[in-house]
């Protein structure tokens, strides 16, 4: 019932947006009789063609070039404050070089740093599928738009998009000489430098060379000097693009990309002692804050995490007529990324009591791992359209290889009774035990069609889309190592070392994602539609298991409708939708570390530490939503957007299925909380822009990114098994306001080009706030705090 009053809504805006706009924009031709300020068309591929943002009937926000500089956007990591509302990105906290990203609330629940596990919102780049949220967090290139496709896209995007795409498009060689240098300063010793040169073509080759380069400290002290401090970052990337047009329908464009990313973990921040019978004491030096600290509580080592990723794309266009193109992307990537994690210091079981006396406890958990990926890709598109049919063919080829190792250790031992004194434990993390190390191959293949037909009625105004993708996903991996024990290929079901060699993984899925879009042109300004889609994230195994056991893909169904629309010729753009959907077999965790109340004692129990089970949760979750994309020109030099998400997920309560310490099997299900999902997110943003003197101009950017607190874990940390009710809550992170802001004075002529030099601030009332809260009922509650504000100064030149 939800959805028809999502379309009923969507609906009559729709009718009030169609009387409007003639009468405003007579009044507008009316009171002014030129052309008058108007909003920059935007350009999509969000069905694998150019097409108007508002000519297609799908939900998309997109940023330019230009929204990524006013923004200080540098990296997918800089999106985390909240400008696309509905999309949601945040670092992992152990390897911020990582990045879980949700669209609707759907995309990330559990750990899916694993080989065997996906991602539910696909990252392209230049339509390349980008497999492991490793190595996301690298330094972007010259972007020309980043398109966020709201809901599933399992028809023309195939696999690991049920919640969604992001679709990074970067820019083309010129085939003109073109040269824009930047370099800029910033607090916390920050630098960057940019290059992007376009070079003359030469017998129709025309290449454009890319380099990037930014670096910042960490804005937590580690007190030990040796070490690195928390939340610092080094991202270094360069590019090479050759564009070959060596006859009028047939160009071959070829990529070549290189990235360093070294950066440090976040810092977990101590906020309060836990007030439950089970608690242990802090330590004396271990100090509860509820404000963003500078300095942390303890000096221990740390080293950066890295990351390296290295690709080739080749594109093939050839247009067989003027109604018709073949198109060819065949791509190679390879990625390295290890972790150095000992942020969590303030909140490891170390630095709380666990005996008579802290004098030799050891405490700082340094969790240590390392991921490599190989990935191949190949996709043939047929692109093309008949006199009322626009068409899309095609099929793809994807193969990856990924192997992990991981271990965790104490790196410091206190010299006092107290818990104020330590020192580094003499030690050498590369030989300490392997926790766990796995492999695993993925194959998938893919073969897709959707077409658009508008019949010869209605003045061409109805436009009835239908398609569906056939994919088939193989999955072929192995433990290697469990708690320090090896396990030799074809040892499955032997005991060795106390622990029995779990099986292999030998699984593959069928898919069949279906799409149906009817939409209507209400008038030349005014499209409305509605959409069924569906898409999946790819079943696996968790390599955190003793079993290694498989689980199935979890899916998104969902219907949506919206209306696009403009009026005040171009001045106003308005883009609404709503949807419901169903999302099933859902992809869940039960952490060791789960605790639940004894029904009979009331003390709580903990399940061993050792391992974690992934479950697909039985029954349907529920999607339900309302996103909102606003702009108005008000003026030739102003113009304000802004843009609104309302999201809700509702999660099927779940069994855990880890017998408890006792060795009971609890029967009672247990809530289950949608995690990075704010309910409530908007963003607005004031772009001013004129003549400043001479040729030169005053360009000011204001933009403000508002976002309700969510979950990082969950499940409640406790809870009464006959009444299901809660003893223990996990608590939701802070609500956010966070103000971005730049100034400029743009175009100064300078010799042969022209400068433009602007100041700028992130967070510019900095303002802070626990994005991710961890409660513990022994340890207390910790949490991560959002960036200080940074502010900097930077010179470009454009020739």
């Amino acid at each position: 019932m939800r959805l028809y009053g999502y379309l009923a809504s969507a609906s009559t805006l729709a009718l009030i947006l169609t009387a409007a706009a003639p009468a405003r924009a007579a009044d507008a031709n009316a009171a002014d009789g030129d052309a008058g300020p108007a909003l920059e068309e935007l350009l999509v591929t969000a069905q694998k063609r150019s097409e108007n943002l508002q000519d297609t009937p799908i939900a998309i926000s997109v940023l330019t070039s230009q929204g990524l500089e006013d923004r200080n956007v540098y990296s997918l990591v800089d999106l985390g404050d909240g400008a696309i509302p509905s999309l949601k990105v945040a670092p992992f906290f152990s390897r911020p070089g990582a990045l879980i990203m949700n669209v609707r609330g759907i995309g990330v629940l559990s750990d899916s740093n694993q080989p065997a596990r996906d991602q539910g919102v696909g990252i392209y780049v230049d339509g390349v599928y980008l497999g492991r949220p490793q190595g996301l967090g690298t330094a972007l290139y010259d972007v020309e738009s980043i398109e966020v496709l709201k809901g599933p896209q399992g028809t023309l995007f195939g696999r690991n998009t049920e919640g969604g795409a992001v679709s990074i498009t970067t820019k083309r060689p010129t085939g003109e000489f073109g040269l824009m240098a930047k370099a800029g300063v910033s607090n916390f010793a920050g630098y960057v430098g940019e290059m992007h040169l376009d070079l003359p073509r030469v017998a129709n080759i025309s290449v454009k060379l890319d380099g990037v380069v930014t670096a910042r400290d960490g804005w937590v002290k580690n007190p030990l000097a040796t070490a690195e401090d928390f939340g610092g970052y080094n991202k270094r990337a360069l590019r090479a693009r050759l564009l070959w047009e060596p006859v009028a329908n047939f160009t071959a464009d070829y990529a070549y990309d290189a990235a360093y990313d070294a950066t440090t973990t976040l810092y977990q921040q101590f906020l309060a002692a836990s007030t439950y019978p089970t608690a242990l004491a802090p330590a004396a030096g271990n100090t509860a804050s509820t404000k963003r600290i500078r300095n942390a509580t303890f000096g221990v080592p740390q080293r950066e995490s890295i990351g390296r990723t290295e690709g080739h794309r080749l594109t093939l266009d050839w247009k067989l007529s003027d109604h018709a193109l073949v198109k060819s992307i065949t791509s190679y990537r390879d990625l390295t990324q290890s972790q150095w994690d000992n942020g969590s210091v303030a909140q490891s079981a170390g630095v709380f009591r666990t005996g008579a006396t802290f004098l030799n406890q050891d405490y700082g958990r340094y969790s240590l791992a390392y991921f490599k990926q190989q990935q191949s890709s190949e996709e043939v598109q047929l692109i093309g359209d008949l006199p009322r049919i626009k068409y899309v063919l095609g099929a793809l080829y994807y193969r990856e290889r990924v192997s992990d190792n991981a271990r965790a250790f104490a790196t410091n031992t206190f010299t006092d009774a107290v818990g104020v004194n330590g020192v580094p434990r003499a030690i050498d993390p590369l030989t300490q035990r392997i926790d766990r190390a796995s492999e695993v191959t993925t194959k998938s293949y893919g073969a897709f069609g959707q077409a658009t037909y508008t019949p010869p009625l209605l003045d061409d105004a109805l436009h009835i889309t239908a398609g569906g993708r056939f994919t088939r996903d193989e999955k072929k991996g192995r433990m290697r190592t469990i708690n320090n024990v090896n396990f030799p290929l074809g040892s499955a079901g032997r005991i060795i070392g106390g622990l029995t060699s779990p099986n292999p993984l030998d699984e593959s899925w069928e898919r069949f994602d279906p799409i149906l879009n009817v939409a209507f042109d209400v008038s030349e300004d005014i499209l409305v539609y509605g959409k069924y889609s569906t898409g999946y994230k790819s079943g696996g195994a968790n390599s955190r298991s003793l079993r290694y056991a498989p689980f199935d893909p979890e899916t998104v169904a969902m219907f949506e409708a919206g209306a696009k629309a403009e009026f005040m010729d171009r001045r106003v753009r308005v883009n609404v939708s709503a949807y419901d959907g169903r999302y099933k077999d859902i992809q869940l965790d039960f952490s060791a570390q789960y605790l639940q109340t004894d029904p009979v004692t009331g003390a709580l129990l903990q399940t061993q530490r050792t391992t974690t089970e992934t479950t697909n949760a039985p029954g349907k979750g529920k999607l339900r939503g309302f996103e909102a994309d606003v702009a108005f020109a008000v003026t030739d030099e102003l113009t304000v957007s802004g843009s609104y998400a309302y999201n809700k997920v509702k999660i099927p309560d779940t069994l855990n299925p880890f017998p408890q310490a006792n060795g009971r099997i609890i029967t009672v299900p247990i809530p289950i909380y949608q995690v990075y999902t704010p309910e409530n997110a908007a963003s607005f943003s004031i772009d001013y822009s004129r003549p400043a003197f001479g040729e030169a101009r005053f360009v000011a950017h204001l933009d403000g990114n508002y976002g309700d607190g969510y979950y990082a874990n969950y499940t409640d940390v406790a809870y009464d098994p006959v009444t299901r009710a809660v003893t223990i809550r996990q608590p939701k992170g802070d609500s956010s306001f966070l103000v971005n802001a730049r100034l400029s004075i743009a175009d100064l002529p300078t010799g042969p080009g022209r400068t433009t030099v602007s100041i700028w601030s992130r967070n510019l009332l900095n303002q802070e706030h626990v994005f991710a809260k961890f409660l513990s009922d022994r340890t207390g509650l910790g949490g991560f705090f959002n960036e200080p504000r940074t502010f900097g100064l930077e010179v470009s030149m454009k020739m």
